[in-house]
């Protein structure tokens, strides 16, 4: 079942990016659309029954992978520098043509 949630959010980001005109909406999809990979490698790097990976004596079990939470971590403060690069060339946009959606400003790109 989280596997099919994780497709879901997948396919509403992808839907998101393409289907959108206003440029807003298309960063939301772009978030929807990293948030469906970590949780797809938070859902692939857990493990039922495992414990922490903490080097102490006497720890019995299987030990979690620590690389995936690294990945997840790394691909969380991509995700944010990448939503906060967008959010400030969407601001230079509105500002230099007055507009959000995309089918307009290439019309005044095209008067120009």
């Amino acid at each position: 079942m989280p596997f099919y949630l994780i497709i879901f959010l997948f396919l509403l980001g992808i839907w998101g990016i393409v289907k959108k005109d206003n440029l807003i909406k298309k960063v939301i999809g772009l978030n929807i659309f990293n948030s469906s990979i970590v949780i797809l490698l938070i859902y692939i790097g857990s493990r039922t029954g495992s414990t922490a990976p903490i080097m102490e004596k006497n720890v019995k079990g299987i030990a979690v992978d620590p690389l995936p939470q690294a990945l997840v971590l790394t691909a969380i403060v991509i995700g944010i520098c990448l939503t906060a690069l967008a959010l400030s060339l969407i601001l230079k946009i509105y500002h230099k043509y007055g507009t959000l959606s995309i089918s307009r400003i290439e019309k005044l790109t095209k008067n120009e």
